[in-house]
């Protein structure tokens, strides 16, 4: 039953319908939005339409390097944003008078202890404190307040009063910095060159300074200079936030116009050559029109979208469906089709979002998509599906012609790489085709709009790029598709045809006879599907495994008896009938455990169709009597061949095996028998659900008769022959 469901979902016309709908919204909603879809306009070609007048003013938009670069000056000549904060140096001058009373306490209790020194409770060094306390020793005979005061006191004071009437920022915390700051207080800021604002360090320099100065010993100096340090603080203070806002208010006025055309001006004549200027007003028409548009605009914009993105896909339905029917009714393969379409389609899309100063329009790899599509299906689906490619590309990009021709030609010239593949290496040797197509176009269109060298070097060093990638991207997506989709590609059949396959080993190993039989069916299977412009490739590979079921018994097939004797003298017609007809169940069970595609286990019920085991069914009539046999009790299973590969490996294994059983054959009688069974066939209907024609029967039974006369053919024979035919024992009587 789940086989029947998916059966019918694999040939719904819904799910067909479903498939194009889904295809075209999401192709049609990558299409540039907000401008209206006219033709792509390259700085150097001629404007071959009527003069191009405003219908309304509109202002010009700036080149975008241009703006650009205006954005970055911008930003550069913004001054970080730094705040006073006054109550910096009034709380560091409140904080080390607060201290100065702290400490003159303790180096008193300090110094009434001669014995011992109480663990310094401050922030100075140990030694330090040790040297402002043998300060207050020598000079006992004075009063230690009054010596701190005028030794250490004041002048800390002093020191730290003169540093805070500058600005003072700490570099540790602020950005690199521009030659001048914004020093805001309140809501004004004052411009100061970083030359005349100190920061933490050079205030300790100079305190370091003034000190030197005052009559203190080095050790004393040192320990005041230590102290003061502990009170310098920054006043000015970098603010993230400001200069952000700074930052966007300056870029925010960098207009992005740079002028404005008005109401019925001429942007462009008939026949003028494209500058770079016009290029930027008829970009800014487009804009401008685009803007204009309402939401009833807009959704007859989209809707137009959608027609254009349907028109060109119905043609593709419609060359399957005349030509491609069995890709057609496959919802599997229409899928996969519409897959690659969205892909390269997205790809597109995200490159068109991408403003930099570089063709990277030569990234969007449209080769890939010729070349998956022609070995997964053929080389004419490749070519027409490519066409359809380039002109939803071109599409995308604003109907961008130079693109799409571009692509067109390097496509198609990468389908003609990979049409008659045979194997997964020569994927590569495309590499030369899609270099040769882009670097053409290149040329062509690189001369006809005056392009410099350097423009035209930098496209053809991205179209290198792309003809390098595309064969390694087209790898690796054809295992991707095979494995998902279960695709048979050509390459497929190569691999498969290849006589180390375990299948093909067992079957030359177990059952010779067979083997034999296969090869000569493969051979000619696939000229006669040559002959009937059928697929040579499928036929051959499918002759090869039509008969693998019989590796389990091969003893019960006379091609395989070697010593003569025949299992089925002993059995009944029914009994032998089972035996035989066995082998189709056991040769599609063995496809299915090695993985053979659907393609390939479809031999091996079709070549026999549901025809009559003739041998035992007459000897059953002899046995039984005539009006006693069910023939249906005497047929294979079925179904019967459905495409031409699989009537022509029908039709050779019952020449095959009909002409080996003549004895004395000649050509007469090699045609007869072709003929015969090629008509035995016909009467019976078997060829009924295959698009077979009598023209291509004709083809077929020449074909057949040419390759099997050829391996009938008589030898003379050579001296001795009769002594060579005799074994050994005979030789020496």
């Amino acid at each position: 039953m789940a086989k029947e469901e998916e059966a019918k979902i694999r040939t719904s016309l819904r799910v067909k319908l479903l498939i194009g709908i889904v295809t075209v919204l999401l192709i049609a909603l990558m299409f540039p939005k907000g401008e209206s879809i006219e033709s792509e306009v390259a700085i150097g070609s001629i404007w071959i339409h009527d003069d191009l007048i405003a219908r309304f003013s509109f202002p010009i938009l700036k080149d975008p390097e241009v703006y650009k670069a205006q954005i970055k000056s911008a930003k550069e000549n913004i001054y970080p944003v730094y705040l006073k904060k006054a109550s910096v140096g009034k709380l560091a001058q409140d904080s080390l008078k607060s201290y100065n009373k702290f400490l003159l306490r303790h180096i008193e209790t300090s110094t009434s202890k001669e014995d011992s020194l109480q663990l310094n409770p401050t922030f100075l060094s140990y030694k330090s404190f040790k040297t402002l306390q043998d300060l207050a020793k020598e000079n006992k005979n004075k009063s230690i307040a009054n010596a701190f005061n005028s030794l250490i006191f004041t002048p800390a004071e002093e020191i730290l009063e003169n540093a805070y009437s500058n600005n003072i920022i700490d570099t540790t915390l602020t950005p690199s910095l521009n030659d001048s700051i914004a020093i805001r207080t309140g809501n004004i800021d004052q411009i100061e060159n970083m030359s005349n604002i100190d920061n933490t360090s050079s205030i300790q320099i100079k305190a370091d300074a003034t000190i030197h100065n005052l009559p203190l010993n080095p050790e004393e100096k040192k320990a005041l200079s230590e102290y003061i340090n502990h009170f310098i603080f920054a006043n000015v203070i970098y603010d993230q936030g400001l200069t952000n806002e700074e930052t966007n208010q300056a870029v925010s006025n960098v207009s992005r116009y740079s002028g404005i055309v008005n109401e019925n001006e001429r942007i462009i004549a008939k026949h003028d050559r494209i500058t770079k200027e016009a290029k930027l007003k008829i970009d800014s028409y487009k804009a401008a029109k685009g803007d204009q548009v309402g939401s009833e605009g807009s959704i007859l914009q989209f809707l137009g979208k959608i027609l254009h993105i349907s028109s060109l896909l119905t043609l593709i339905i419609i060359y399957l469906f005349l030509f491609r029917k069995k890709i057609f009714h496959d919802n599997l393969k229409v899928l996969l089709l519409a897959i690659n379409f969205i892909f390269i389609s997205f790809i597109a899309f995200l490159i068109n979002q991408v403003s930099v100063d570089f063709p990277l329009q030569f990234l969007i790899f449209v080769p890939v998509f010729s070349m998956l599509v022609t070995i997964i299906f053929d080389s004419r689906v490749g070519f027409y599906s490519t066409v359809i490619t380039v002109l939803i590309l071109g599409a995308l990009r604003s109907n961008d012609y130079t693109f799409a021709a571009m692509n067109l030609f390097a496509g198609a010239l990468s389908v003609f790489s990979v049409r008659d593949i045979k194997n997964r290496s020569q994927i590569f040797r495309s590499f030369l085709f899609i270099l040769i197509g882009y670097l053409i176009t290149i040329l062509a269109f690189g001369f006809e709009r005056f392009a410099s060298l350097n423009q035209i070097l930098i496209e053809c060093a991205f179209a290198g790029t792309n003809a390098l990638i595309s064969p390694v991207l087209t790898y690796g997506l054809l295992i991707f598709f095979e494995k998902l989709f279960k695709i048979t590609t050509d390459l497929t059949l190569v691999e498969l045809s290849n006589f180390d396959r375990p299948l093909l080993k067992d079957l030359a190993r177990r059952a010779p006879g067979t083997f034999n039989h296969s090869m000569t069916m493969g051979t000619l299977a696939e000229a006669a599907a040559e002959s009937v412009k059928a697929n040579p490739l499928l036929a051959r590979v499918g002759a090869y495994y039509h008969d693998i079921g019989k590796t389990i018994m091969p003893q019960n097939f006379v091609e395989n008896q070697l010593n003569n004797l025949n299992v089925h003298e002993n059995l009944s017609p029914e009994e032998s009938v089972s035996l035989i007809v066995k082998h189709v169940k056991e040769g599609i069970a063995l496809g299915e455990e090695y993985g053979l595609p659907k393609e390939i286990i479809d031999f091996i019920p079709m070549h026999h169709g549901t025809t009559v085991i003739s041998y035992f069914y007459d000897k059953a009539k002899k046995l039984y009597g005539e009006g006693k046999v069910d023939t249906d009790a005497y047929r294979y299973p079925g179904p019967m061949p459905n495409s031409k590969e699989t009537a022509i490996v029908m039709l050779a294994d019952g020449c095959e095996s009909a002409v080996r059983s003549i004895e004395d054959p000649d050509p007469t009688k090699v045609e007869n028998v072709i003929g015969n069974i090629i008509q035995t066939r016909i009467d019976e209907h078997q060829l009924d659900d295959a698009p077979i024609t009598f023209y291509d029967l004709t083809r077929i039974k020449e074909t057949f008769t040419n390759i099997l006369v050829g391996q009938r053919h008589h030898r003379i024979r050579y001296p001795k022959q009769d002594e060579l035919e005799k074994g050994a024992d005979e030789q020496q009587e």
